[in-house]
């Protein structure tokens, strides 16, 4: 090969061996691991509403096995399950309390935020904020009213 020339990407021995070639290969693997990461909770994050958002899912969106997926989330303070859950419950207390939303059943909220099954929703919803959703939303009303009646 001459000076002139240079090795395209095709003729590198990482191209060769049906690797890719790039900075992030010279990253060290933590770094990968935590854009990787990043990556799938703004994922997540971006498909909270979708019922088929699974681990499975994830883990074929972003081209690793189930094992590594579940293998990332333990540096995290829950399983990527139990984050997803935790997620739409966030949402759905947040639409819950939001009087704006006071027309929408709590049937229509737990399924817009991915949630198959109303008492599955509501069984997960009390264990976690220790009221049903029909108490929350009647609290937040409440609190509304008595701000605007003041």
């Amino acid at each position: 090969m001459s000076r002139d020339r240079r090795e395209s990407p095709a003729s590198s021995p990482s191209a060769e061996a049906g690797g890719h070639c790039s900075r992030q290969d010279t990253l060290p693997v933590e770094t990968r691991q935590t854009v990787l990461l990043a990556r799938i909770n703004a994922f997540i994050d971006h498909r909270l509403a979708d019922p088929e958002l699974r681990p499975a899912a994830i883990a074929a969106h972003h081209h690793i096995s189930v094992r590594t997926l579940h293998l990332l989330f333990r540096s995290e303070p829950e399983p990527v399950a139990a984050s997803i859950r935790r997620r739409r419950l966030e949402r759905c207390h947040a639409d819950l309390a939001d009087p704006s939303l006071r027309h929408r059943a709590i049937g229509e909220t737990a399924a817009r935020w991915g949630f198959r099954h109303a008492a599955d929703f509501s069984r997960a919803f009390r264990g976690v904020y220790g009221a049903s959703p029909s108490e929350v939303r009647a609290r937040a009303l409440d609190a509304k009213d008595a701000c605007t009646s003041s």
